[in-house]
């Protein structure tokens, strides 16, 4: 999992790496009598966070790790599947998180601990599920009717894959690079699935082969990333454009039928942990950096860096939005912090801060692997030394939102269907991003109720709304809605209707308060509240020495 911040854009994203070369890998099988299981383990509910995402599932040592993992998270793992093959199953199944810390025997492989995880959910949870299959929407991968295929046939000689071109050198500022793949040897099968993990912007749902050629292709292919079609403008080419032109391809959402993982039934609510979890798993203690260095940063120097793998490495940066990563704040937010000097949001700074080797390869019971939860813990303390903080949370009023009803247009939901919100077209397939690039954001939820509506917005909103939303439209029940907006980067102005400059921009963009208004019958009004803040008591404007 990293962090990387750039400037001029989304303060940080969680960035999955893709491997566009197609390869192969083996795992260990276990060929014990008795199914693996981990010597103890202690499962709880996660804390909570603004936002949560799973984090861990992985093993240092003899330590096992996952944290913020919803139950979909730990079935989808368990059993190594994609989240969309596992159907069924209660509303939650998608929002309540856990932490699991556990044990595992010496010497267990991958293979063991997803039997392992496997075992601890149908003991903890009694989770029953089965082997089956159901209707689906994916998108079919098809020659288009009439057409013939402009892809040339393989000669088997080159190696399998779909190989990324580097970005252009020296590029003009504000030009958008498009994403251009070299792809050899590749059978329809293959791409498939290939060109739904490199433009998973597009693509929401899993894309299947129906184009009916055998043998292998090889071909180039050039597309514009879904964030970056509406600033190309002309210049830009979605993937569905790309590969009817380039490839002689189509891309038609339909719905099949797939082999699905079906959940039965799983508690809510884990068994108690056993006695002695605390000794037996004892808390490590607080992980701490082995080296750190601060130093003044380049002056108008524009922000980059990640955060990965033990390690902070950031240059130009500011205090304040090392605050707002290791408190995790909204950096859009102005009023998250209390107490801060100007300077804070103008003097950059170097920051370089590594966990040594030894605990990140710690084979020992103590210590379990630095995930971004213990950055962040071990970020506050780096902080508070070097800049002599004192620092605080409490209560302060500030501009908060109300969620009231207008005249709501919500559809009644199916009480069976999971509690949830996914980026992307709702049941009916439709998605205006691609008609209107500017409309860059398409969010729909399933069985919300309202108080649910306003938690999930201040996270689908990001840059409109910074803190949780008080749901006072007095509805009740649970609630389908799919709401189409521009992120706040393409609105002028990001207040609410009736603010300076809320309203949606002549170019065609909608902001985030009027598709509420416009889309769901529902109004959100700036009010003061109180709300948790960081209060700065006192910090000292030059760190100490290296």
């Amino acid at each position: 999992m990293t962090l990387r911040l750039l400037s001029g854009g989304v303060f940080f994203c969680l960035l999955v790496s893709s491997v566009f070369a197609q390869t192969a890998s083996g795992s260990g099988e276990n060929t014990s009598s008795a199914a693996p299981a981990f010597e103890i383990a202690d499962v709880h509910p996660s804390p909570p966070r603004a936002f949560p995402f799973a984090d861990g599932g992985s093993l240092h040592g003899d330590r096992y790790a996952y944290r913020q993992a919803t139950m979909l998270n730990l079935i989808s793992t368990a059993y190594g599947l994609d989240p969309n093959n596992v159907q069924g199953g209660p509303s939650w199944l998608e929002m309540d998180r856990f932490d699991i810390v556990a044990k595992a025997p010496a010497k267990s492989n991958q293979a063991d601990l997803k039997l392992m995880l496997k075992s601890l959910l149908a003991n903890r949870f009694a989770l029953i599920a089965h082997n089956g299959t159901a209707p689906m929407p994916a998108y079919a991968l098809g020659v288009i009717p009439g057409g013939k295929p402009k892809m040339t046939e393989s000669d088997g000689t080159a190696q399998t894959g779909c190989v990324p071109h580097p970005p252009p050198q020296n590029e003009a500022p504000g030009v958008v690079s498009n994403i251009v793949v070299t792809c050899h040897n590749m059978t329809m099968e293959t791409f498939a699935e290939m060109v739904h993990m490199m433009a998973g912007g597009y693509l929401a749902n899993p894309v299947v082969d129906a184009t009916g050629l055998k043998g292998s292709w090889d071909f180039d292919l050039t597309w514009t990333g879904k964030g970056q079609l509406q600033k190309a403008g002309a210049d830009g080419i979605s993937i569905f454009d790309a590969l009817q032109k380039q490839l002689g391809l189509n891309l038609e959402l339909k719905t099949a039928p797939r082999a699905v993982l079906i959940v039965d039934s799983v508690n809510e609510k884990p068994t108690p942990n056993p006695p002695g979890i605390e000794s037996a798993l004892p808390t490590p203690p607080p992980a701490q950096f082995d080296v750190a260095t601060i130093k003044p940063g380049k002056a108008g120097g524009n922000t980059s860096g990640r955060i990965n793998g033990g390690q902070i490495d950031l240059q130009s940066i500011t205090l304040k939005t090392l605050l707002d990563i290791a408190w995790e704040l909204n950096p859009n937010d102005d009023e998250a912090i209390v107490g801060a000097a100007k300077w804070l949001d103008v003097d950059k700074f170097d920051i370089l801060a590594k966990v040594s080797n030894d605990a990140l390869s710690n084979a020992g019971p103590t210590r379990p692997p630095i995930d971004i939860e213990d950055l962040r813990n071990m970020l506050k303390g780096l902080l508070i030394e070097r800049f002599q903080m004192k620092v605080h949370k409490e209560d302060r009023p500030v501009s908060a939102y109300t969620l009231i009803a207008v005249s709501p247009k919500l559809k009644k939901a199916d009480p069976s269907s999971r509690t949830r919100c996914t980026e992307g077209p709702g049941p009916d397939g439709k998605d205006p991003r691609i008609a209107s690039p500017i409309l860059n954001r398409l969010v729909t939820c399933q069985n919300m109720n309202m108080a649910q509506i306003g938690e999930e917005f201040q996270r689908v909103a990001a840059g409109f709304i910074y803190s949780p939303v008080l749901d006072a439209t007095g509805i009740k029940g649970a609630w389908d809605f799919t709401l189409s907006f521009s992120s706040a980067d393409l609105v002028k102005g990001t207040g609410a209707p009736g603010a300076s400059g809320g309203a949606s921009d002549p170019n065609g963009a909608l902001s985030f308060f009027d598709a509420v208004n416009k889309q769901l019958g529902l109004k959100l009004e700036k009010q003061k509240r109180p709300v948790p803040v960081l209060v700065i008591d006192h910090v000292e404007e030059k760190p100490t020495e290296n």
